[in-house]
């Protein structure tokens, strides 16, 4: 059964240095029709797993970017998704927005079709860093859109912050920290720059004209990160997000706890009835194939045991909370000793792991080096 749905909106005014998610220029582009497409696709998911949907909690709009929709796109997205998707149980509606994007009318179509939460790319509060990366927006843009939105209704907004920039210095990520916090905003996320291909940065990156901040100092602005949330009041729930009590992110955590969800779009991944898939990402071809009546898969990988207890190790340990004894064995039908008994003594002694009665999680060291920690549960 899905906890969630996460729907594609590949449409962008600008694309971002690093971004290496499905997306196109809006100009030109058959919004409307992959729309009414999304529509369509959505309902033939829901027709062939009905099972699936009995208990949908939370609606994830990403991109590309939800906001490059005009708010007459809006509100028929959002009609579309409200037509096909049962709402009862859902207590989180999330839209992914851009700063100087997210007008009144936008805002006020958002709010009025449902959606409860907003996550904004905000990523810096240097002007130069934000030029350097990419993004459009100003600072202005940041005030101005968390102002209107505020007044528009919304109380649970979140905004993404970036380290490790090309150039950055500790200096420039602690002012963006405390021009962050300053905000008073219930949920932050903050991620290092990691240089993927297909982007601007790694076409840079190839011809050594990219000059990224050293490993120690990336590591230290983690550390500044989590000093500063903790003394803001926001707690760590996750390596890489940050809320006040009742605020963190629900659709992330299904991820994290490695359930199922469904993903609609051009290019947008899935986990359904042990299935994990992604969509053709081209729109013409998307749109073609969900108008000829045929599901837009372009693979499937059906998850053997090996791989679920694999993930449910490397992704629940993101979260503070690790993971239980209990979900583990709930979910694999054996024990996680019996598994991982090994390699979670060596790591607790390496004081990378910590274990009680519940179950194991990372330690403080051991966030700073979690990809490393991961690697050890993985055949």
């Amino acid at each position: 059964m899905a906890r969630g749905v996460y729907i594609h909106i590949p449409f962008c005014h600008q694309i971002c240095h690093y971004c290496d998610f499905n997306k196109v220029f809006f100009k030109n582009q058959p919004v409307d029709e992959y729309i009414e497409a999304l529509g369509q696709e959505i309902a033939m998911v829901v027709e062939q797993h009905p099972e699936a949907f009995q208990q949908i909690e939370t609606i994830f709009l990403g991109g590309g970017t939800p906001t490059s929709l005009s708010a007459t796109q809006i509100s028929r997205l959002l009609e579309i998704i409200r037509n096909f998707i049962p709402m009862q149980y859902v207590k989180e509606f999330t839209s992914e927005a851009n700063p100087d994007e997210l007008t009144r009318d936008k805002l006020q179509a958002l709010y009025a079709g449902g959606v409860n939460r907003l996550s904004m790319g905000v990523q810096s509060f240097d002007a130069e860093l934000l030029t350097k990366i990419g993004r459009t927006h100003s600072n202005s843009h940041v005030y101005e859109a968390i102002k209107t939105a505020k007044q528009v209704g919304f109380d649970n907004i979140s905004i993404d912050l970036m380290y490790g920039l090309p150039g950055q210095t500790m200096e420039q990520w602690e002012q963006t920290l405390q021009a962050a916090l300053a905000l008073q905003l219930p949920h932050f996320s903050a991620y290092s720059l990691i240089v993927e291909p297909k982007t601007v940065f790694y076409i840079q990156y190839a011809k050594g004209k990219l000059h990224l901040p050293t490993q120690d100092l990336e590591a230290d602005m983690y550390d500044m990160l989590l000093r500063e949330m903790e003394a803001a009041g926001l707690a760590q729930y996750e390596i890489s997000n940050f809320a006040r009590d009742g605020f963190a992110s629900v659709h992330n955590k299904i991820y994290w706890d490695n359930d199922e969800y469904a993903g609609f779009g051009a290019g947008a991944h899935g986990y359904l009835a042990g299935v994990r898939y992604s969509n053709h990402g081209p729109i013409k071809k998307y749109i073609e194939t969900v108008q000829s009546g045929v599901r837009p898969i372009i693979h499937e990988h059906v998850v053997s045991l090996e791989e679920k207890m694999e993930e449910q190790m490397f992704l629940g340990l993101r979260k503070v909370e690790g993971v239980t004894f209990e979900s583990y064995e709930r979910k694999m039908h054996e024990s996680m000793q019996k598994r991982y008994g090994d390699v979670i003594e060596q790591l607790v002694k390496e004081g990378l792991l910590q274990q009680d009665e519940h179950g194991i999680r990372l330690t403080r060291k051991g966030r700073f080096v979690g990809n490393e920690v991961f690697q050890q549960f993985l055949v």
